[in-house]
């Protein structure tokens, strides 16, 4: 029967579509993140030598609704899964994936199926005779490189490199967002509080204005210790007006952190009271060694530098031989005469290419290529460098900082401690409105300190956690 040519196409068709569906998507499903939100955890590649030559849906908070109050670690989750730039690191990641598994398949031979028809108007003996050919059917074609000198090796080595720098990169930008979550979330806590605290202020400018009111009305005071009281009520309720203004803004940015829309009605909690100041035990060479164990921005460049060099060994394998194998096989029919003949045809062969002149191209691309590999190994050696500085600079900030927020607890407890004296005497007659306006100042001063250590305290945690290459939250209360 002369059917079978369309059915073997038939079954060929099939067996490839489905080795496409398949094995590629499992293959880019197990080489990355299993979603935008989730890490790689992939291992940190080594440092390259000093010398030498150079997807989840979007979670969306309901608009318009009461707010919601989220925690740190829910704003981040919230962040990480609405971020667009945590989705556009996935797929590209997924797309190095699949181009490991295109490098790949140079190990395999190609096998073509072609089908033919041709219809000839041939003429002999002088174009005295006048006659037609038609010739039809199908051939199996098969090549195969054998032997390379390791050009396809380093092809799949230079592919995976790149895969390693893709999940890096995607590990990097959720630890970015997550900082800059954290950023937002602390200065909106830290923005709360200062209200806070400057509704306490003012409420005591209040009193202090009611009390020399009352001072004067009763001819113990002069006119100029109310104007003086009125003056400090004013620039209290101006303070406090500005920071209540700055909170609507500071929310905005928080909800445009996490994703979602300005006006999407996002609360945060309570500026944190009792802090562990002591939270950072390890010395400062230690948090260096880890983040250079997991900082993703230098696994990112470190692949990359792995990935020029095995790209040097790809070119440099074009200026040698290789080595293939052909085979073609098929059946053709001719037409046009009472009984339809065929005949079989195939062809085994083995074919030896060696360059020899190009023009010098393959030289120049293998000396581009190794200049490529020296700025890459550069490159990464430079992100280390620049890793151990912010992680050093991180950890002398978190110090700082606990120092500074222990300070501002004894400046506002001295300071509330005077002011509640000098308001005893002012009230008893015996102290003066200036000694008075001047230690509700320094109170108020005290109280504005104090809030903007704890925030400034939690956001160099949350930095450092950053230049580790944490990407965990680093915000806990105080037992």
């Amino acid at each position: 029967m002369r059917l079978w040519p369309p059915a073997a196409l038939a079954i060929a068709a099939a067996l490839v579509t489905g080795c496409v569906e398949m094995r590629p998507k499992a293959f880019v499903d197990a080489s990355t993140p299993p979603a935008p939100e989730k890490l790689m955890a992939s291992p940190m590649p080594p440092a390259p030598p000093a010398t030498g030559p150079g997807a989840a849906p979007p979670l969306v908070l309901p608009a318009g609704t009461a707010p919601k109050t989220i925690s740190p670690v829910e704003a981040v989750d919230v962040a990480l899964r609405n971020n667009p730039a945590t989705r556009q690191a996935w797929f590209r990641a997924r797309a190095a994936a699949a181009t490991v598994g295109s490098k790949q398949s140079a190990y395999y031979p190609n096998v073509e199926l072609d089908g033919s028809f041709l219809r000839q108007k041939n003429a002999a003996f002088n174009g005295q005779t006048i006659y037609y050919q038609t010739t039809y059917g199908p051939t199996a074609i098969l090549n195969w490189l054998l032997f390379d000198f390791g050009g396809r090796a380093a092809d799949v080595a230079e592919a995976e490199a790149l895969l390693a720098q893709a999940n890096a990169r995607h590990d990097a930008v959720l630890n970015d967002v997550i900082l800059q979550v954290l950023q937002a979330y602390y200065l909106y806590e830290g923005a709360k509080s200062l209200l806070s605290a400057q509704e306490a202020s003012l409420k005591q400018a209040e009193e202090n204005l009611r009390a020399a009111e009352e001072r004067h009305r009763a001819g113990v005071a002069t006119i100029a210790d109310v104007l003086q009281a009125r003056t400090t009520a004013s620039q209290q309720r101006l303070a406090y007006d500005t920071v209540q203004g700055q909170i609507a803004v500071i929310r905005g940015a928080l909800a445009t952190s996490l994703g979602v829309p300005a006006n999407t009605p996002v609360e945060a909690g309570d500026l944190p009271e009792n802090l562990d100041l002591d939270r950072v035990t390890k010395t400062v060479d230690d948090l260096i060694a880890l983040a250079e164990k997991q900082r993703p921005d230098l696994a990112a460049a470190r692949s990359t530098a792995i990935a020029a060099e095995r790209h040097v060994v790809s070119v440099r394998s074009n200026l040698y031989p290789t080595l293939g194998g052909a085979a073609a096989g098929g059946r053709t029919y001719f037409g046009g005469s009472a009984a339809t003949s065929s005949v079989d045809v195939y062809s085994v062969g083995v074919l030896l290419r060696i360059p020899l002149f190009t023009g010098f191209q393959r030289q120049y691309d293998l000396r581009r290529a190794e200049e490529e590999r020296g700025a890459a190994d550069a490159a990464a050696l430079s992100v280390e460098q620049l890793v151990i500085q912010q992680v050093w600079s991180s950890y002398y900030s978190v110090k700082t900082a606990a120092q500074r927020t222990r300070t501002a607890r004894d400046l506002l407890a001295s300071a509330r401690q005077s002011a509640e004296v000098t308001r005893g005497r002012y009230t008893a007659g015996v102290g003066s409105i200036l000694d008075l306006l001047t230690s509700e100042s320094a109170l108020a001063s005290a109280r504005a300190q104090e809030v903007e250590a704890r925030a400034e305290f939690l956001f160099s945690l949350a930095q450092l956690a950053h230049d580790v290459g944490s990407i965990e939250p680093v915000v806990k209360e105080a037992p």
